[in-house]
């Protein structure tokens, strides 16, 4: 008979924005932030490349059973996109397979090409990515040298502004739907110039409700954690700032035990359709509902904390 491996570490619960540094993958970010808060439980919710940097949120404890609208939340980019050169990753991690000369290009040339990639577009995922092909990840399919066919897929791209334009490189700023692959909107608009493009630095700086300006950086954590876990534990968001642009309802403790008994109740005045953020009238967070038929609200999501 089996036993379950003990799980060490501290009961944690919370949302931390990190400002993922260039060089590591999502999940060794993860792990070496999971071993400073000394953490029994903890996810990042979508990758980064490891050349990128930027906003990774990352959940902790009963955080985690609410990644998943974070995965589902659309994306901000600043992405640097070089002209003339692809490689194999179609980013800077890549080898160069291919060089050509810039052709002169004005503004107005640019911006008439990026006109065609905004809205719904179809995107073909590249080979180095996670997605899976008879139960193997594409990029191991790729550090092979096999190469399968996939499936163009629609995405939306909510904006894409021209930044800056040198001759050589574009800045562009992004606003997109979760899935979308920036390597692949470089390769596209570098194509559509008639001269090849791959990422050269990319940043993330938005996910679902959060931007940069509340991220914290590895440094920062590093300093923290020398005052103790009590000034690491004070970086947490709570967890309901996940959800924190979800309709708020309250509910007194009396239908709340119902509720935490996986039961549909009826809360006068709420909403009518759609996820609600629920919380009993003395403010305690109970998690995510949704709205039934009938117009009961049934539980969804609860913290068990």
């Amino acid at each position: 008979m089996s036993r379950r491996r003990k799980q060490h570490g501290r009961d944690v619960h919370g949302i931390l924005l990190l400002d993922k540094p260039a060089g590591l993958t999502s999940n060794e970010t993860l792990q070496k932030v999971k071993r400073l808060f000394n953490a029994r439980k903890a996810g990042h919710t979508g990758s980064l490349d490891r050349g990128a940097t930027g906003l990774l949120p990352l959940c902790f404890g009963e955080a985690t059973k609410f990644s998943s609208f974070l995965l589902e939340a659309d994306k901000h980019y600043l992405a640097h996109c070089r002209l003339g050169r692809e490689t194999t990753t179609g980013d800077a991690e890549g080898e160069v397979i291919r060089e050509v000369p810039v052709p002169e290009l004005y503004r107005e040339r640019v911006e008439a090409v990026l006109a065609g990639f905004r809205g719904n577009i179809q995107q073909v995922p590249p080979m180095y990515s996670a997605l899976k092909h008879k139960g193997k990840r594409l990029y191991e399919l790729a550090y092979q040298g096999i190469e399968v066919q996939r499936e163009a897929r629609e995405v939306s791209m909510y904006s894409l502004e021209l930044v800056d334009f040198d001759g050589l490189e574009l800045l562009l700023d992004v606003h997109c739907s979760k899935g979308t692959y920036i390597r692949t909107l470089a390769e596209d608009i570098g194509k559509a110039l008639g001269c090849g493009a791959h990422i050269s630095r990319l940043r993330r700086t938005g996910t679902g409700p959060f931007r940069e300006e509340e991220m914290i950086t590895m440094e920062g954590l590093d300093g923290l954690a020398a005052q103790g876990q009590a000034a690491l534990d004070a970086c947490l968001l709570p967890i309901d700032m996940v959800i924190r642009e979800m309709p708020r309802v309250e509910m007194t403790e009396s239908v709340a035990y119902y509720l935490k008994q996986g039961q549909p109740v009826i809360i006068p005045h709420a909403p009518t359709k759609g996820l609600l953020r629920i919380y009993t009238d003395a403010r305690e967070f109970l998690g995510v509902g949704e709205v039934l038929d009938d117009g009961r609200i049934a539980p969804r999501r609860l913290v068990s904390v």
